[in-house]
């Protein structure tokens, strides 16, 4: 039985799956890797099948269920004692996997561990962050969270509030405990509502810069997605964590930025954001 379990999501993810499976076998750590198909239209499952590549195990979904619930799929025909969850569009670059495991071995408290995610140039992304309180949740609708670092990427070891979900270290047994993520949210926000409450039953979670991967970014969405689903994501959120004045002026907050920035698109004839945001209008008039 292998330690580590590798789940890795693809969603018509041709382009990326190979170049990230091959940086892994490269690594000659022990471990399994599971690859669970969201449905895909492209000929991700027939590359994967045909390529050689020691692939464990391979599910295919009959429909997309967001990335939640294919990372929850994955987990429950895991092997390992802990779960590595990946986007399909990362390749690793710098460190082993072996590097993540070394800090359960010296604290007994970690729960959760990210790795560091860098852009094709080099740049690292900010795959850490603080929860979304009401403070982070108002400068970022201003616009100012880079200036106020609610999302980050930490030159050196230490505890942070979340890590992404694209690159996550988790004890099985914890994400069992949990009961995994919460597949209410479809895309987005999960890993912080999971890591949230790994925090309320005392357990942490770390970022280290030890383990890299390179992040190609929007390899299974696109912006104008990603918008609606962090606004539906970030009122779940509240919803069910916070009280009911919280919920209300989160959604205020929300409903004015995107409001503003459509009607900013519908004068300087922006399609794109007059669509994306009346999506999102739609999204949060209906919760």
């Amino acid at each position: 039985m292998a330690k580590i379990s590798i789940i890795i999501l693809t969603y018509n993810s041709s382009a990326y799956i190979l170049n990230l499976i091959k940086s892994l076998i490269s690594l000659r750590d022990e471990f399994e890797i599971i690859v669970v198909d969201n449905a895909s239209t492209d000929d991700t499952l027939k590359l994967v099948e045909s390529s050689g590549l020691k692939v464990q195990k391979v599910i295919k979904l009959p429909k997309n269920i967001g990335f939640a619930g294919g990372i929850n799929a994955g987990a429950k025909v895991s092997s390992g004692e802990y779960l590595l969850f990946l986007n399909p569009d990362t390749v690793f670059e710098h460190g082993t996997i072996k590097d993540l495991l070394k800090i359960y071995e010296k604290n007994e408290k970690v729960g959760i561990v990210g790795g560091k995610m860098i852009d094709e140039n080099g740049n690292p992304e900010r795959s850490a962050g603080r929860f979304f309180n009401l403070f982070e949740v108002l400068i970022t609708v201003l616009g100012l969270d880079e200036v106020f670092g609610v999302r980050f990427s930490p030159k050196k070891f230490t505890k942070v509030d979340f890590v992404s979900g694209g690159f996550m270290m988790v004890k099985k047994d914890l994400f069992e405990k949990l009961r995994g993520f919460d597949e209410k949210f479809f895309m987005y926000v999960e890993d912080m509502e999971f890591c949230f409450r790994a925090k309320k039953i005392g357990i942490n979670t770390y970022f280290t810069p030890n383990a890299v991967v390179s992040h190609k970014g929007q390899g299974s969405s696109n912006r104008g997605f990603a918008i609606i689903h962090i606004y539906k994501g970030l009122l779940y959120f509240y919803r069910k964590h916070k009280s009911n004045i919280q919920f209300k002026i989160v959604k205020f907050l929300l409903q004015s930025k995107a409001l503003t920035i459509y009607m900013l698109g519908r004068m300087t004839n922006n399609s794109y954001y007059t669509q994306a945001y009346k999506n999102a209008l739609t999204g949060i008039n209906n919760l």
